[in-house]
């Protein structure tokens, strides 16, 4: 029997010594032995040192034999593994993809910084970013003007599909998330100590959270639940990030041409998921029916919640901001008699 066990990220070099290492991927491994350690600590305390032990043996034994080549260090592993009972085995398991998820946390975090890197103020544009391929646009003689063109009759709609063999629950990856940002913020924020103790006890409670999660479905999902899942993703990205698509290309072109005009709508999502009506046996007239107020709900609902806290926003006074005749009308309007929002026609 043999098993591969994560020891550092494949895209990281093995290099003797950390002073061979460039400065990112000393920060990516200082990354993942951190959430390594922060995993360890979980697992000693939730399962006991016995069980963190044997994680370890079975790490360091596994790094002898796929790193050095360590003949003798296969054989001791396969003991090791053969002898397990079937409860160590499933927190071993559990440990080493926990540790696997989280060094891709640490390694999508690397990507993040290079490629923000690679925007910083003053620096050229980066392939695959907007502005270079503006500017490859540019130098092929393709100005502003044709590109506004060129987006009214463009179509361009990625399409999510279902997935049977995914597994891992919205619990697992929200937390991921969760990890994912704690460690986002440990870049962009020069924090305190008191702040970098909070951030690593926020971390801790992630890792500890996810441990105690179930790491797989235990029943399978219907169609309605695939639905749900696939619109999780609107939230983390189409629905913000699409609208900043369109308003940076606009704002790129318009340093081009000086013109105020808004782009076509070119980019539009699409769904196989809950609509497979050649494909899926499940997925029947009231599937459809389903999955089509399950769109409706989830963009009304993030509209509605854009709309109020736009309304927080809008304080602007009457006598301090000039007042269009049809934001007067509108305002008059609203159901809002509020003697603190008088004087608030925006809001109101």
């Amino acid at each position: 029997m043999s098993i591969t066990l994560p020891s550092e990220p494949d895209t990281l070099p093995n290099r003797a010594d950390d002073g061979a290492l460039t400065d990112e991927e000393i920060r990516l491994r200082n990354d993942i032995r951190l959430l390594g350690r922060i995993l360890g600590d979980t697992v000693r305390d939730q399962e006991g040192a016995a069980v963190f032990d044997l994680v370890e043996l079975i790490r360091q034994t596994s790094i002898r034999f796929h790193r050095d080549e360590d003949k003798t260090a296969r054989r001791e592993l396969e003991a090791i593994l053969d002898g397990m009972s079937a409860s160590d085995t499933v927190k071993i398991v559990r440990a080493f993809s926990y540790f696997s998820h989280l060094a891709n946390i640490a390694e999508d975090q690397t990507n993040i910084r290079q490629m923000r890197a690679g925007s910083t103020a003053g620096s050229a544009p980066r392939a695959g970013m907007l502005a270079k391929t503006l500017k490859h646009a540019r130098e092929e003689g393709i100005g502003a003007r044709e590109l506004r063109d060129f987006f009214k009759t463009a179509l361009v709609s990625p399409v999510l599909t279902a997935h049977p063999t995914e597994v891992r629950r919205k619990s697992t990856m929200d937390r991921e998330m969760e990890i994912a940002a704690l460690l986002d913020q440990r870049d962009r924020v020069q924090l305190t100590a008191d702040e970098w103790a909070q951030n690593e006890e926020q971390l801790r409670r992630a890792v500890l959270t996810l441990w105690k999660t179930n790491l797989l479905r235990r029943t399978k999902l219907n169609v309605l639940d695939e639905v749900t899942n696939g619109l999780s993703f609107y939230d983390y990205t189409f629905l913000s990030e699409v609208p900043r698509l369109y308003g940076a290309l606009e704002d790129q072109l318009a340093t081009e041409d000086g013109s105020s005009e808004e782009l076509a709508s070119f980019l539009r999502m699409g769904s196989w998921i809950g609509g497979d009506r050649d494909g899926n046996p499940f997925v029947t007239a009231e599937v459809l029916q389903g999955t089509l107020r399950l769109h409706s709900a989830r963009v009304l609902r993030y509209y509605l919640d854009e709309l109020h806290e736009l309304g927080s926003e809008l304080s602007l006074a009457s006598h301090l901001a000039p007042i269009s005749d049809e934001v007067r009308t509108l305002a008059e309007r609203s159901p809002d008699h509020s003697p603190h929002r008088r004087y608030e026609p925006y809001r109101l």
